[in-house]
């Protein structure tokens, strides 16, 4: 007698390339690892915080990360019921090509639109940028988030410019960006939901939906200017220099209005904790 056995799908090489990037490029973080549970259908990415605290900066399918895995881009040094994986030299090796590939097509797609290009290279480019936003922002670089970046800064008397805390909470809102893009067809432009309010998708499943409206409260509770920040440094992990320069503020303003974005964002997740709608889809 035989039994039927339901492996997980093979994901097809333009999703695995798209979340491998994002996933690779957190586990290049400092005391960045992957965890995967036997009985999950979801792994994390978690960096350690120092001081025996940790932050959750990704979540991807784990049948992502046992494609990486498979790749050797991912490796296990002690496998148990909750194994953790880092990536190796031959992950940094594929981030840095994957990256590569990927700023060519934006370069393709920007050409496009200049009128030095209408052939398919450009056309699969726009394809990418429509199925993905941070593609759309285009900020695939082997650098820290801008949060992480921050949070090293000190003043004269050592204490950080951003605290555990307030790193906490913007982490938090890029987790539940990671959480919302996760369904395919459902890409939202957050750029114009902080001036045309929230939108629904009917294909969005239940955790990503769930994900999607935490978001859009605390983007809401933000509003225009802390919102814009939030999402941009946070969310797309966009340079504040960058970010500075699309909102038109005056240079070294950034990174104060991103403070104070983090400290209301942190309120906002202490007030939810508080009513008792805090919990995690």
């Amino acid at each position: 007698m035989t039994a039927h056995i339901e492996f997980p799908a093979t994901p097809d090489e333009t999703t695995l390339a798209r979340e491998s990037r994002r996933v690779l490029r957190r586990l290049c973080e400092t005391g960045a690892v992957l965890a995967v549970a036997a009985e999950m259908d979801k792994a994390v990415v978690v960096r350690d915080t120092g001081e025996g605290g940790s932050a959750r900066t990704a979540v991807v399918d784990s049948t992502i990360a046992q494609a990486m895995a498979l790749k050797d881009w991912i490796s296990c040094d002690a496998p148990g019921r909750i194994s953790r994986y880092r990536i190796t030299a031959a992950g940094r090796a594929a981030l840095g090509k994957l990256v590569a590939e990927e700023e060519t097509r934006i370069r393709g797609f920007a050409e496009a639109q200049a009128g030095f290009d209408t052939g398919r290279a450009a056309s699969e480019a726009l394809e990418e940028i429509d199925r993905d936003p941070r593609a759309r922002k285009g900020r695939y670089t082997l650098v820290e988030s801008p949060l992480t970046a921050l949070a090293r800064r000190r003043d004269k008397e050592g204490v950080p410019f951003l605290s555990d805390v307030l790193v906490s909470a913007g982490e938090r809102l890029r987790e539940d960006f990671e959480l919302a893009q996760m369904d395919p067809g459902s890409v939202q432009n957050w750029d114009q939901f902080l001036s045309a309010g929230p939108s629904t998708d009917a294909k969005a499943t239940p955790g990503s939906q769930s994900a999607r409206t935490r978001l859009e409260a605390a983007l809401r509770d933000l509003g225009p200017g802390l919102g814009d920040v939030a999402l941009r440094c946070c969310c797309y992990l966009e340079g504040l220099e960058t970010t500075e320069k699309s909102l038109g503020w005056s240079a070294r303003s950034g990174k104060v209005v991103l403070r104070i974005a983090l400290q209301r964002l942190r309120r906002h997740y202490e007030e939810r904790a508080a009513s008792g709608g805090d919990l995690l889809g």
